[in-house]
């Protein structure tokens, strides 16, 4: 059996693979809501979800400093990571020895991809597609749902990291109303206190992830924004592209009635 990833790697297999690592949070816990916790044998130290998966597995290190050694003993059959959270060199490493199936998502339709290609490879062709039919329906009437304020999103401190262009977060900001303040940048650009004045957002969020921005960093920024409404949100909610977009909907219904 031939399949090929989402940056055009191809992979083949006998038969369809039983020992399955993931190096991406967002996937693990999509494999598992999959049925697929007995094949699972390893995870990133940040694959909280669910917790059952989290207490239960093997952890090979974070996202972006793999235990490659704790992953060769492993001896997986299969290894599922993602362009933008996984080291490069390291997956360069990783392919030489295993079978790698890469994902690259910056919007819903990417999302819905994934999960239909890794159900053909896994042998849960139907899972995936009722899981991926429940999340469109979910997501259906929340384009364009919040006022079309100016938000600059904040997933590091000290240096200010925004989200910008080419990003998932970036999309979901934008399918929701949002005008993202750093849209003609790409990727996650770096500004320091005078350039963010420049920027003039409506709206700030304050990211739970990568970096844990609090109240005191709100204020900070506060000063520095005097003119910015200053929200903490879910990081989980506008970056993790697997089966936690089933709570999105609810998650910005409660935050409109914050911008109102």
């Amino acid at each position: 059996m031939t399949y090929h990833d989402q940056i055009g790697n191809t992979l083949h297999f006998k038969q369809s693979p039983k020992r399955i690592i993931s190096l991406v949070p967002s996937q693990s816990e999509f494999l598992w809501d999959l049925g697929l916790g007995a094949d699972l044998i390893g995870i990133t130290k940040f694959c909280v979800h669910p917790p059952e998966m989290f207490k239960s597995l093997a952890r090979i290190g974070g996202t972006k400093e793999l235990n490659l050694d704790k992953i060769r003993a492993l001896a997986p059959e299969l290894i599922i990571g993602n362009k933008e959270e996984n080291d490069a060199l390291q997956i360069a490493t990783l392919q030489k020895e295993f079978n790698v199936w890469i994902s690259d998502i910056v919007n819903f339709k990417g999302t819905y991809e994934m999960m239909q290609s890794l159900g053909k490879i896994l042998n849960r062709e139907e899972a995936a597609l009722k899981i991926t039919n429940d999340i469109h329906r979910s997501l259906d009437g929340i384009q364009n749902i919040l006022p079309p304020l100016k938000v600059a999103y904040f997933i590091w401190n000290k240096p200010y990291m925004l989200a910008a262009n080419s990003t998932f977060i970036h999309f979901v900001l934008t399918d929701l109303g949002l005008t993202n303040v750093v849209g003609q940048f790409e990727r996650y650009p770096v500004f320091d206190e005078q350039q963010l004045k420049a920027l003039n957002p409506d709206l700030c969020f304050l990211s739970s992830e990568p970096f844990p921005f609090n109240s005191q960093h709100a204020a900070v920024l506060q000063e520095i924004l005097p003119n910015a409404k200053m929200i903490q949100v879910d990081g989980e909610m506008f970056s993790w592209y697997g089966t936690r977009l089933k709570y999105l909907a609810a998650y910005v219904d409660v935050l409109k009635h914050q911008l109102i």
